[in-house]
């Protein structure tokens, strides 16, 4: 039986969009199942989600909520594709990197919420604590960097977890034009270049085309 994986809107769900590239990145097959959030949502997600949230990972009789979790089962169902890195050190890191971001950088999460087809015209005036989330970023991008084994263009060189996981955060720098150093604005520009990137993008677009309350005007 194909995995199934349900996400929220695409425009919005940062936490749909980490395993939804995972996967595709990845080439795992899977089918997509998309929920639309709104009022009439809630019993349509609790039919899928133990948690009443989404993104959920369906394979056979097993459903594995949060994108984290569903990102560690993944590695684990495919071994063979690499989704961490072989050594037991820069797993390690990696995972912690994939963990604060899972549980940190609420400032910039608030002051900056994910729009993909927003882009605004200047950068806002941020508060001191989402300057320090950007700082953290860019550092958490420059150690991964400078410990990974081979010099390809991903975090750790060859594509992983962590690069999924902080893919979303490249939609809200870009989108509010975060004044970045020249190495991860190269990164975040590659990444916005990628296929997958793009794919979720397109989608998002004609998603929220569809929606009543769309307005191009940005």
């Amino acid at each position: 039986m194909a995995l199934q994986l349900f996400v929220a809107n695409k425009n919005y769900s940062s936490w749909s969009m980490r395993p939804w590239l995972l996967l595709k990145q990845a080439g795992i097959p899977f089918i997509e199942q998309t929920i639309l959030l709104g009022a009439e949502s809630g019993p349509a997600i609790a039919k899928v989600s133990p948690s009443g949230r989404v993104p959920v990972l369906v394979d056979g009789d097993l459903r594995v909520h949060d994108s984290l979790a569903i990102c560690e089962y993944l590695a684990e169902k495919f071994p063979e594709k690499n989704l961490w890195p072989r050594d037991s050190a820069l797993r390690a890191l990696a995972r912690a990197w994939c963990a604060e971001m899972h549980a940190g950088f609420t400032a910039l999460r608030s002051h900056a919420p994910m729009n993909v087809r927003r882009f605004l015209e200047k950068t806002p005036a941020w508060p001191e604590e989402v300057r320090r989330d950007i700082a953290r970023i860019e550092k958490i991008w420059s150690a991964a960097r400078a410990a990974r084994p081979s010099d390809g263009d991903f975090l750790l060189g060859d594509f992983s977890i962590l690069d999924a996981y902080y893919w979303p955060v490249v939609s809200r720098l870009l989108s509010y034009r975060v004044e970045l150093a020249p190495e991860s604005r190269a990164y975040a520009q590659f990444v916005w270049r990628l296929p997958v990137v793009l794919e979720w993008v397109k989608f998002a677009k004609e998603e929220e085309a569809s929606l009543p309350h769309y307005d191009a005007v940005y």
